[in-house]
């Protein structure tokens, strides 16, 4: 059997608390395994955990008991902390607080710099990584001239230098327009199909979840429902009851489903969703 990119086994976590106010526990007996090459997304509303789960993907935190394996490493094993963080690589939601040069080339080079990379091998990760992020033309640019969307796969550039086995983005989209959140998620979709890196994509986005090969579901710390994009969002009423809406294609069908029809709910594209209706009225 192939070893999972990232091992989530009973995991519990408490926010730590202090004199006067008590420790808050956010996961009690948590298990998940992310597969190596594949496209997850973690989609659940607000304070659900999810954050909190993507920062112990690569050590950022530590369980309080249970354990996670990122490539068989064991995060609580302070002389792997190095290793583990060159498997994974994190973007998070403001490109602004990753970005550390006034040259976009150079930011990319940072963190290979800090590894120690030989200055030609530096240059040829720098390179390769702004062409698969479609950047390379602005290698030679500030930062802080580009738009939201290129920070951010100027972000992206800098954790694939690493040359990470795996990137966990946690809502990456959240600060940007929908041009912006368009470009990241092509980015992103291109890094895992051509690439075969394994992306752990944090969200609360339903059409972002929809690009997934699967989608995992949180709920007050836990999982509420786990398979592929089709698989979970026609649980209309599981996630309705969860406060979780659902892509509106799958809302236009539940709610023609209301009204006496009988319709597919596995429509989750506009085009999926629009055929459905043509062959529903052909046949009527």
């Amino acid at each position: 059997m192939t070893q999972p990119a990232i091992a989530v086994e009973n995991l519990t976590y408490d926010y730590p608390g202090s004199e006067e106010t008590p420790s808050v526990q956010v996961f009690e007996g948590l298990n998940l395994e992310i597969e190596e090459g594949s496209f997850v997304a973690v989609l659940g509303h607000n304070g659900c955990g999810k954050s909190t789960l993507a920062k112990h993907f690569n050590a950022i935190l530590l369980p309080t008991g249970g354990s996670v394996h990122v490539y068989g490493l064991d995060t609580q094993d302070e002389a792997l902390l190095l290793a583990i963080r060159q498997q994974v690589g994190m973007v998070f939601q403001n490109p602004d607080n990753q970005i550390v040069a006034n040259v976009v080339e150079e930011d990319v080079a940072f963190a290979p710099e800090n590894l120690g990379v030989p200055p030609a091998e530096i240059r040829a990760r720098v390179d390769e990584a702004l062409r698969l992020v479609g950047m390379f033309q602005y290698r030679t640019h500030a930062p802080h001239m580009l738009s939201g969307g290129q920070k951010q796969r100027i972000a992206i550039a800098g954790v694939i230098a690493m040359r990470p086995k795996c990137i966990v983005l946690d809502e990456p989209t959240a600060m940007l327009d929908p041009q912006g959140r368009k470009e990241v998620l092509a980015t992103i979709r291109r890094l895992n199909r051509e690439q075969h890196i394994t992306v752990v994509l944090i969200t609360h986005h339903m059409p972002e979840a929809v690009l997934a090969d699967r989608v995992v579901i949180m709920s007050d710390g836990g999982i509420l429902t786990d398979g592929t994009p089709k698989e979970v969002f026609t649980q209309v009423e599981l996630l309705r009851a969860a406060g979780l809406t659902v892509p509106e294609t799958t809302q236009l069908l539940y709610a023609l489903n209301q009204d006496g029809y009988q319709l597919p709910l596995d429509a989750l594209s506009v085009e999926e969703c629009a055929q459905t209706l043509r062959d529903f009225l052909t046949e009527a």
